[in-house]
Order: C-alpha cells, then structure tokens, then sequence
C-alpha cells in the first residue's frame, strides 16, 4: 500500500505538519514540565514558612504528651498549619503528633537516615488512601528534645493543573496543525506553481521544437538558475541537433556526388564501344572517385569516433620541425608541378608531447590547403617558435584569402567558401575541421588571419613539452 503523498507540495505539507506537530509537543511538554515544577516548588516554599510557623506553636502539656495551640484569637497562623497534613514523630520514629487530617494514616513512613538534620528535606509520596502530596521534614529542639517536623500539601491540585493543560492541548493542538497544514499547503502550492510551469513547458519539447526555452529564466533564486541551466543545455542540444541534421545532410551530398560521377562515367563506358585508351580514360575516372571517396569516408570515421570519445591520444614528446618537413615533404611533387617554394624555418628544439599521428594529420591538412590553393610560382612560409612555455607554427600562403565574414565558419565541417571551385579541387571541407579537432585535443589553439586576394595565415599554439634539449 503506497503511503507516500504523489504531489510534492503534499509531501511538503506533510513534513511540515509533522515538524511543526513535534516543535509543538515539545512546547507543551516543556511547558507542563515547567509548570509542574515551578508551582512544586511554590509548594515546597509554602511548607517551609508553615514549618517555621508550626515550631512556634508546639508545647509539651503537664503529662508530657506534645501539643499545638489552636488559639485563633492570639496565634491566627494557626488555622493554615491546621489545615495542613502534619505529624511529628520521635528520634525513634513514634508519633508524637498527627492531625486529623491525616485520619490516622501515617505522613512518609519509618524516618530515613538525616531526615530533615541540618535544614529542610523535600520528597513526593503518596498516602495510604492514594492521594499524592508534597512532604517537608525538619528537625526542630523543643525544651531539649529534638522533634522531626513533617508537613505536606496535596499534590491533587497539581495534576488536576496539568489535566487541564492536557485536555486544552487536545483541542488547540489539532486546530492548530489544520490550520497549519492549510497554509502550508497553499504556500507550497504557491511556490510550486512555477515548477509546474516549467514542467509544462518541458513536455512541449519535442525534436522538432529544441527552440522552446522554460519560463522564469530571469529569476534569481534556484528556480531561475535551474530554468536558466536547463535552457543552457536545451540550446547546446538545439546546436547538436542543426550539427547532426547538417552533418547528415552533407555528409549524404558528398557520398552521392561521387557515387554519382563513378556510375555516370560506367554507363557511359557501357553505352559505346571504345579503344583501350578510351576505357583506361574511364578506369582512370572512376578511380579518381573512389579515392575522393575513400578520403571522405576517412574523414567522416575520425570525426565520428572524435564527437564519440573512441579516440584514444598517444601521447610522446615530438619534435616540432620534424612535423613540418614530414608534412611539407608529401606535397614535393605537387609544388614542383606548380613551381611553387617552400621556406620551412624555426626552433629546433621546439617540442610539443602528444600523438604524432593526429599532430602530423593537423599539418598536412593545413599546408595541403596552403599547396592547393596558392597560385603557380608562388612562396609558401612554415615558421616555428618557441617560447614562454608554448611553441607556435605558422603556415603562411598567398592563395585568394578568405573574406572576413565566412573567417569564423572555415573550421566548421562541409564548409567552402566557394563550394564550386572546392568541388574542382576535390575538398569536401572535412580538414580543417579534424586540424582544429587534433590541436584543440593536445590543448592548442588554431587560428585564421585572411584577407582577400592576401593569402592566409594559419597560427597553431601548443603547449610546449618541458625544456628544450640540445641538438634535433
């Protein structure tokens, strides 16, 4: 059986209602007790002074027996001690004197040891007939002899007090949890309602509406900062989405065009009876697809398994220069072909620590854009610094540029400035995205300076790896 409220602001109430019904039977009990006590102690005051009263009126009578003067006229004090339960016993312990109140029952039994020796001694007991009193003992001399006083009152009145307390409680105590609880649930209900909103707005959310934010962003207590972190990580899961659905869509595009190229140029090879040359034209095409192809597909598995944590860094200390001339080394041939110079200079004791494989991929990357997009005859720079804890590597060509306005997008996947003449040179706008991915992976930063018709200038910062050692 479910005992637990559903709702959380009955849940609220309730452990409201239940701290507040606790604080309150605490209070009363404290309450009781401290009455209890303080009006004990006026009982004990009142004994004492009627004790002090008493010893005045005590005498031994021609026959020796003890005796208390009940002259009203000359001793008035008389008529309260009378009322009183009073008996006065011997060293011994045998009754001396009991009033009748007593109706012969006995005011605390045999004396203990020291009773009532040196001042006054307080206990609660109970008479034969059940009634419960308050007793003060003292041991007085009169004429030489000692006599051990004892005075009580009832302590009827008192519970009869605490009854009355208790029945009261009975009654305001439920009142006031009621009345309590109402409020309580109100206010809670009240200071949910936002919470509820919230929770409203949150199931509009779909895949389709990632722009939906929740209300009560600008609030400053912690339902506002949980609305405001809440629509912090829808908008990065809205980013994520427009990636993935642009990412599929380009990622598609990209496959389908040379797909398409290589069964177009098939079709055509079927369609017409050819020479040799012709067909190895054909075979020639088609392999120049799949290349395309297999470079893309290459690129699409690092970034998957980059964006997927699959990728595990091996980390070792890699000379910088030695980075460069194996990057710049690839494209020998093709700068020759476009008579193009490479002036590769810098630090070489310049070290970085991560993997090579994915530090190296980041430069070719790079300066492959540097080869292919600077004219024929032209200069392309490979610097390396080191200094101040980092190493910096600066490839400068001196292609077209790039605008201002598309500068922060180049690193972005699938993205070409000018898709068509991208096409021609067979990018699909995949590396310089996995090169931002690679530095920022060993802690660096990548960073573009173009203007048009300039050239670019491509700044990559590391961390350096410790201090430099001689030689390279």
């Amino acid at each position: 059986m479910r005992l637990r409220p559903r709702h959380l602001r009955a849940r609220l109430t309730l452990w409201y209602v239940s701290m507040l019904a606790a604080l309150l039977i605490l209070a009363w009990a404290g309450t009781c007790a401290l009455v209890f006590f303080q009006l004990r102690n006026q009982i004990d005051s009142f004994s004492i002074q009627e004790i002090e009263t008493v010893e005045g009126l005590f005498f031994f009578a021609p026959d020796g027996r003890l005796e208390l003067r009940e002259d009203y006229h000359n001793h008035p004090e008389s008529k309260e001690v009378i009322g009183r339960y009073l008996e006065v016993l011997s060293p011994g312990g045998s009754v001396l004197l009991r009033n009748e109140r007593l109706g012969g029952q006995s005011l605390g039994g045999t004396p203990f040891p020291g009773e009532g020796v040196g001042g006054y001694s307080e206990r609660s007991g109970r008479l034969a007939d059940g009634t419960r009193i308050r007793l003060v003992s003292r041991v007085h001399s009169l004429d030489g002899r000692p006599l051990l006083i004892r005075l009580a009152h009832s302590e009827e009145p008192l519970y009869a007090r605490l009854r009355e307390l208790s029945a009261a409680s009975v009654v305001i105590l439920p009142l006031v949890l009621g009345i309590a609880g109402l409020a309580g649930y109100g206010l809670a209900r009240r200071a949910l309602s936002p919470i509820e909103e919230m929770a409203r707005r949150a199931q509009e959310i779909t895949p389709d509406r990632l722009d939906a934010r929740l209300p009560n962003e600008s609030s400053e207590d912690e339902l506002g900062q949980l609305a405001r972190v809440f629509n912090h990580t829808l908008a990065r899961l809205e980013q994520a989405f427009e990636q993935l659905r642009r990412f599929t869509s380009d990622a598609s595009h990209e496959l389908r065009t040379p797909l398409a190229m290589i069964r177009s140029v098939g079709e055509v090879g079927l369609q017409r009876d050819g020479t040799r040359e012709e067909y190895r034209d054909i075979v020639g095409s088609m392999l120049e697809e799949v290349n395309r192809l297999t470079s893309l597909i290459d690129n699409l598995l690092t970034i998957s398994r980059a964006d997927s944590g699959y990728i595990h860094l091996h980390p070792s200390v890699v000379p910088v220069m030695d980075l460069a001339r194996e990057a710049t080394g690839l494209f020998e041939v093709l700068m020759e072909e476009k008579s193009q110079r490479l002036i590769l200079e810098g630090d070489e004791h310049a070290r970085v620590e991560g993997d090579r494989l994915f530090m190296r991929q980041a430069f070719v990357n790079i300066v492959h854009n540097a080869v292919k997009y600077s004219p024929v005859g032209e200069t392309i720079l490979v610097g390396v610094r080191n200094g101040d804890g980092r190493v910096v590597v600066e490839i400068q060509d001196h292609g077209p540029g790039i605008p201002i306005e598309d500068q922060n997008r180049v690193f972005d996947r699938f993205y070409r400035v000018d898709k068509a003449r991208w096409r021609e040179s067979g990018g699909a706008g995949l590396g310089l995205s996995i090169a931002k991915w690679a530095v920022e992976a060993h802690g660096g930063t990548i960073t573009l300076n173009s203007e048009p018709n300039k050239g670019c200038l491509f700044r990559i910062t590391l961390p350096a790896a410790g201090p430099a050692e001689p030689g390279g």
